[in-house]
Formats: structure tokens, C-alpha cells, sequence
């Protein structure tokens, strides 16, 4: 329906009449009110039925089909509900002397809603508090977070530390300042790493503060040793147990040592100075110490993916390149070959035979060997196509091979026959072939020559060994 339907009887109308005379009769038989007041349903194909809070919603939302009083005479009166379409319509009887309260119906109404709404309501699940810089947790260990408090500890220079300090990974300079910042300001990150300090063996903790950078106050300690004595352990123990405050606790007699005798390599004692290079022709360079130096002793630099990426697309381009020339090596030699007319000698010590065209020498090395036409799918043996137009030759025209007898056998394995000296080998035919036999396929004449002295060679080892034919 596309109005909205009232059921509101107007003063005066027969409904009305008619109504009054069944309440002044008594009361109205249930035959003549289900007649008039039929059930009326909607015709859509879905239809959900309504709490009691919506339907008076509504009811009250529309402009003037509220609840409307009918006047009418008897202890009783009727209301008339105006509902939209698809909602059943009907009335309620209640007493005249009470009053009805539309804001209470509703608010009692909202009420069991809420607690059904509640009732089937999933319980939420308390969100596990994160912390708030957790962006490097998983690279930072606890030794290297040890090691960098020791390190700063000492020095207090965080320069000197991303300088002389080896982590278990590389770190930049800025993702140690950023963690020892956050080390100092953060209290989840703070919190977390001094728990997992705690967690730390007593060896690890020793090895990792045995390895802390010296400060200027104990060098200089170490200095008062002349490099020209020959301090012994003792010495340093002595050193040591004078000036316990002043090193740190894990310094020992032998790390004292070990750091005094690099000192006096690297000519930092205060008694010594760098002695002039050399006057002679042996002076090292500075090419000549770059070439001393090890990959490995150098502080390892950040990855570069995108020059990685473009050596690599260079290396196969370079690879395809010499893969081109190597495959044009014999169209090149042929060209020379041309141009010059010089060619090598027919025969060598390994060629059996050699098929020679007009501007091609195709060498039978092996003792069968292929001919046709090379392409993209497949390759032979020998290329005709180098020699002239061979469209017209299979891709796979035969196969010549060479018996335990010394005797040449050519065979077709194209569509189209070739001929040789004159007569005609059919597809799927095979011929034998002689020495100086003039072989025409598809066009393309060649001269077939023999090794004689190398299938002589062959005869005499197959007569010996009784070899097969």
C-alpha cells in the first residue's frame, strides 16, 4: 500500500453508529467484530515482525496518525492504531478512567530492548597493551644493548662507539643514537631491556664488558710504559692493582698487555714518533697499501639493491651478448673466408669428411652427424641455411653416417627428396655416398671428400678387432 491507512471512524458515520449500538446491546459478538476488523497484511515477499517499542515508534513518528481517541458512549473506550505498510493494524480496549502515559510505555519498552540487545551481546576482548617502541626490539639483543651502555659508560661519545664497538649486527650511527635515547627516555623499552639484562648469564655479561673501549685516562696510564722497556705480565698487574678505581672492573693483567703492545704498533706511545719513508725506489704508495689491505678488516657498508640489481641486469646482458658472437663465429669464417679466399686445409688429424658448398666447409668430425635448417626450436649438426635460401629444406633433412667399413650412408628424414650425383633418395630412403659425389638438396649443390687416410685408418682397426659392419 502506498498511503498510510487509518482506522479512525469518523463522528457521524455508519461504523460509528453501528458501534454504539453494540456497546448500548452489551457486548459485540465476536462474529461481527472479526468481520469488520479484519487483519490486514502486507504483500511483500519479507516480513519481520517488531518488538512492541517499535511498532508505538513507530506510530509516533508519523504526522498525524497518533493514538486518537473515539469518544463514545459506555464504560469503555477505543483507540485506533495508524500503522505503515506491511504492519498488521489493531485496536486497543482499555478503561476510560485511566490515563495513559506514552513517555513511560516508551522508556519501559527501550528498556527490555537494551536488555536483549545486551543479553546477546559478545563480550569484548581486553586488547593486550603494547609498547610503544618495539620498531628495533628484534635486531637489538641484550649483549649489544650491554655493550652499548658499557661503551658510552666509558667514552661518552656515541660517535666512537658506532666506530669501535662490533655489535652482533651492523648498526648506523643513528639507530644508536636513536636506541640509546630510547634506552634513556622510554620507559617500556628501558623496562624491558634492563629485564632482559638481568636474564643474562654471568659469563656473557664478562665477555661483553671484558671487550669495552678504553677511556683517555686509562691510555694514558698505559703511556707511562716506554716503548723501549720490555714490560712483563707483572708489570701490568702492578699497574692494575695501583689504579684499580681508575680501569674498569673487567680489565685484567693480559688485556692491559694485549692493548699496550697495539699501541706501540700503531706508534701511539707518547715516546715515540713516525719515523720518514724510505729514500729509495721501493716507497710504498698508496696503491701499494690499498692492495695490503683485507675486505674483511673493512667496516662492511649498507647493501645497495638497486646498483645490485643493475650489475646483475648488466652480467646477463654481457652473457647474451658473447653467446651471440659465439653462435656467429662460423658465419663470420665464412664471410673471411669469401672475402679473402683462403682457406684452411680439408682434412686435419679428427675430420672423417668434409661437405663443401660454395661459400661453406661443413667438417663431419663425428661418425654420425645431422643436416637441415636451424631455428628457434631445434638445432643440427650442420646448417644448411648458412650456404644459400633453405626454406624450402626440413628442418631435419637426414643423417649421414659413417660405417665400421669406411663406408659413407646418407638418409632422408625431410619432406622433400635430394639427390645425389643425379638420382633421387626418396623420403625415408638412405643412399651410400662416395668420395667427390656432388650432394643437390632443395637447390644447394655440395661436394662430399673423404679422409682416405684417416678411413683407411678406421678399416684396418675394424679388420683387426672384427668390429661390426
Amino acid at each position: 500500500m502506498d498511503s498510510i491507512a487509518t482506522l479512525t471512524p469518523k463522528p457521524g458515520s455508519e461504523v460509528d453508529t453501528e458501534l454504539e449500538e453494540e456497546i448500548q446491546g452489551g457486548m459485540a459478538g465476536p462474529s461481527s467484530l472479526s468481520a469488520q476488523h479484519q487483519r490486514r497484511s502486507s504483500t511483500r515477499s519479507i516480513k519481520r515482525r517488531k518488538f512492541d517499542d517499535e511498532l508505538v515508534e513507530s506510530s509516533l513518528n508519523m504526522g498525524g496518525s497518533a493514538l486518537t481517541p473515539i469518544p463514545v458512549r459506555g464504560t469503555r473506550s477505543r483507540f485506533s492504531i495508524s500503522v505503515d505498510e506491511g504492519i498488521t493494524s489493531s485496536s486497543t480496549v482499555v478503561p476510560s478512567n485511566s490515563m495513559v502515559n506514552l513517555p513511560s510505555i516508551l522508556q519501559e519498552s527501550r528498556r527490555k530492548a537494551s536488555k536483549v540487545k545486551q543479553a546477546f551481546r559478545r563480550p569484548r576482548r581486553p586488547r593486550a597493551s603494547q609498547p610503544t617502541a618495539t620498531k628495533d626490539l628484534g635486531r637489538w639483543k641484550p649483549t649489544d644493548d650491554l655493550s652499548l651502555i658499557t661503551a658510552v659508560q666509558q667514552t661518552g661519545d656515541l660517535l666512537a662507539v658506532h666506530r669501535g664497538v662490533k655489535f652482533s649486527c651492523h648498526f648506523t650511527l643513528t639507530e644508536i643514537t636513536e636506541r640509546w635515547y630510547a634506552l634513556l627516555y622510554d620507559k617500556s623499552v628501558s623496562r624491558l631491556a634492563l629485564a632482559a639484562l638481568r636474564n643474562l648469564h654471568p659469563q656473557t655479561v664478562a665477555s661483553v664488558q671484558s671487550k669495552a673501549l678504553y677511556t683517555k685516562v686509562e691510555e694514558q696510564l698505559l703511556a707511562t710504559t716506554s716503548s723501549t722497556s720490555q714490560p712483563t705480565l707483572e708489570t701490568f698487574e702492578k699497574l692494575l692493582q695501583d689504579n684499580a678505581t681508575v680501569f674498569h672492573p673487567a680489565r685484567t693483567a693480559q688485556a692491559l698487555q694485549a692493548h699496550w703492545q697495539l699501541m706501540k704498533q700503531y706508534h701511539l706511545l707518547p715516546d715515540q714518533s713516525v719515523q720518514p719513508l724510505p729514500k729509495s725506489d721501493h716507497v710504498v704508495s698508496f696503491t701499494d697499501a690499498d692492495e695490503l689491505l683485507r675486505d674483511s678488516e673493512l667496516a662492511s657498508t649498507e647493501r645497495d639493491e638497486v646498483l645490485e640489481a643493475e650489475l646483475a641486469q648488466n652480467d646477463r646482458l654481457a652473457k647474451t651478448e658473447i653467446k651471440q658472437l659465439e653462435n656467429e663465429v662460423g658465419r663470420w669464417q665464412v664471410l673471411v673466408e669469401a672475402v679473402t679466399g683462403i682457406s684452411p686445409p680439408d682434412f686435419d688429424a679428427q675430420t672423417l669428411a668434409v661437405l663443401r658448398g660454395r661459400l661453406v666447409r661443413y667438417l663431419m668430425r663425428s661418425r654420425e652427424v645431422t643436416f637441415g635448417r636451424t631455428t628457434a626450436g631445434g638445432t643440427v649438426d650442420i646448417d644448411l641455411s648458412l650456404e644459400g635460401p633453405a626454406w624450402k629444406i626440413s628442418r631435419r633433412q637426414g643423417v649421414l653416417k659413417l660405417r665400421a667399413s669406411g663406408e659413407f650412408l646418407i638418409s632422408n628424414e625431410g619432406r622433400r627428396p635430394f639427390f645425389v650425383d643425379g638420382k633421387p633418395v626418396l623420403p625415408g630412403s638412405r643412399n651410400k655416398l662416395s668420395n667427390n659425389c656432388v650432394l643437390e638438396i632443395a637447390g644447394l649443390k655440395f661436394v662430399f671428400l673423404v679422409n682416405q687416410e684417416l678411413i683407411n685408418a678406421i678399416r684396418t682397426e675394424a679388420a683387426r678387432g672384427n668390429a661390426p659392419i
